[in-house]
């Protein structure tokens, strides 16, 4: 054969960068019940769709070529159900997958590569800080900014115009974490962690003990922090979350989400939807349930589950259009709003902005959590972020009172003057600036002792605020579009839908949010 030598030594080149850490280092990670880096990718990827790009890099330090395949970063081109994405894999394997120069500029190349061209960008976390002592010194800290003007600054900050996804799949930290805090959805595995600083450096530098799980783990960035929108137990689940969530979100910032075949049975359980809605109206229940009525069957994917509580941020579809959700949480704290809660909204209003998804609210708010501790959280300056993230929205905006809607928070969740393409309540709807039964005892203050506050003089004024909290007095005056069956409320918004979708702009935003940062 014609230049068999070669060919000869293009193969060992192949079979050595393919062998990543050696088979000792694979066989760990399978022992701990991982997959490696290439694994990973083949499992996530359609069949046979990956390409390679930089598949024979290696480290810039001298004598350190051999030792690091692909420079610990593997990345390309892939597809997911036939849609292109790019996908770069940390690999353990090879230094505990820190970050280097030349495996920074791969990823940077293909994190830009993947904005220019209209593709998702999946990155797949488990690694270690830097490198050293590549990056030590002056030359070593310089050199890792790229060599350009703002080339560090390129790959380290983002506009958003195509989805980007991060799994955190192990021990993550330095660049792992900071491609989750650029990121639009992070699911995270049980048992990984994610931070600035591994426990090792925690330890020599500041002396402080910590383990990875108290550091960083998923209780930590699902449930206080917020980092973190999904946790799943295996990595097979946060494939399988990351396919889901790829299905409700176009290639591009350009685009809208491909509509989808309408599951049999959507719709269903509208008849019903009343039985979901407790007669008294201070007693609690779970907006899923109404939710889960009104969208396509087993659409509903919520987005930060476990943090902010009192709120729902999801994705669904409905009519088989791609929706973003922001429903108040009777179920938790009576569906008062707090800071965490006002984070998350704004996190996933930049999400829908971004990548033309219409916005459905419903609003069940007796208003927003205040107090010592709300005011030291800036609960007043938060409350107006989310005044103005709500102001630069440009996708459309459906609003449904469902139950309560009181004080600045029925502006919030999109109320009158806010910029709402349709806004409609049900005939349980109340509309006021506080609960009539907190009304009725601060008209009464000075005129009674508080013994007398359930007198018939009381209990007539609460019954009257009550009634002027109906919403008929609102849409008398046309400030609400309609008052609607709640049994026709899917119908409603799905003309709604087709509405906005077949106007001049199809749907699609002036992504004034696409800047703004999604992490708190």
């Amino acid at each position: 054969m014609a230049f068999e030598a070669e060919m000869q030594n293009h193969a060992e080149r192949v079979n050595r960068a393919l062998a990543m850490g050696g088979p000792k280092k694979i066989a760990q990670l399978h022992a701990r019940g991982k997959y490696s880096a290439r694994e990973r990718i083949d499992r996530l990827l359609d069949t046979g769709s990956f390409l390679e790009i930089g598949r024979f890099n290696h480290s810039d330090v001298p004598g350190m070529e051999a030792k690091t395949p692909a420079d610990s970063k593997i990345g390309g081109y892939g597809t997911i159900d036939g849609r292109r994405i790019v996908v770069v894999a940390n690999d353990f394997t090879v230094l505990a997958a820190t970050s280097s120069r030349i495996a920074g500029r791969k990823e940077g190349e293909l994190k830009l590569a993947a904005a220019e061209k209209g593709f998702p960008v999946i990155y797949l976390g488990e690694a270690g800080g830097a490198r050293m002592p590549d990056i030590m010194g002056s030359k070593g800290l310089a050199s890792f900014g790229g060599g350009g003007h703002d080339t560090y600054l390129k790959i380290m900050s983002r506009v958003r115009r195509t989805p980007m996804i991060t799994a955190i799949l192990g021990e993550c930290y330095g660049m792992p974490t900071w491609m989750a805090c650029l990121s639009d959805f992070v699911v995270q595995l049980k048992g990984s962690a994610m931070g600035v600083s591994g426990p090792r450096v925690l330890e020599l530098a500041l002396g402080e003990s910590v383990t990875d799980e108290e550091l960083g783990g998923w209780q930590v960035h699902s449930e206080i922090t917020g980092s973190v929108d999904r946790v799943a137990e295996t990595e097979d689940e946060c494939f399988m979350l990351i396919r889901r969530y790829l299905s409700y979100m176009p290639d591009h910032c350009m685009a809208l989400a491909e509509r989808k075949s309408v599951p049999e049975g959507s719709g269903s359980e509208m008849p019903h939807i009343l039985d979901w809605l407790p007669e008294k109206r201070n007693r609690a229940y779970d907006m899923h349930r109404i939710l889960e009525c009104i969208v396509d069957r087993d659409s509903l994917f919520p987005v930060k589950p476990t943090f902010g509580q009192a709120v729902i941020t999801a994705l669904a579809r409905l009519d088989g259009r791609s929706v973003g959700i922001v429903a108040n949480q009777p179920s938790f704290n009576a569906g008062a709003m707090d800071t965490d809660g006002i984070d998350k909204v704004i996190s996933f209003l930049c999400l829908c902005d971004s990548f033309n998804i219409p916005l459905l609210f419903f609003h069940d708010i007796p208003g927003f959590m205040v107090g010592k501790e709300a005011e030291r959280n800036r609960v007043a300056s938060r409350v107006m972020n989310y005044m103005n993230a709500l102001g630069l929205l440009t996708v459309p905006r459906i609003s449904v009172i469902v139950r309560k809607s009181y004080g600045m928070a029925f502006w919030n969740m999109c109320g009158s003057g806010c910029g709402a393409d349709f806004l409609v309540a049900w005939p349980t709807a109340e509309m006021s600036f506080v609960d009539p039964a907190i009304a009725a005892n601060v008209v009464h203050a000075g005129k009674s002792p508080d013994t007398d506050r359930q007198s018939e003089e009381w209990l007539q004024l609460k019954r009257q605020l009550t009634d002027d909290a109906s919403p008929y007095g609102a849409a008398g005056l046309h400030y609400l579009h309609d008052v609607i069956d709640p049994r026709e409320t899917r119908d409603y918004i799905a003309k709604a839908l087709a509405i906005c979708q077949e106007s001049r702009t199809r749907g699609i935003g002036e992504h004034r949010l696409a800047n703004w940062p999604t992490k708190f």
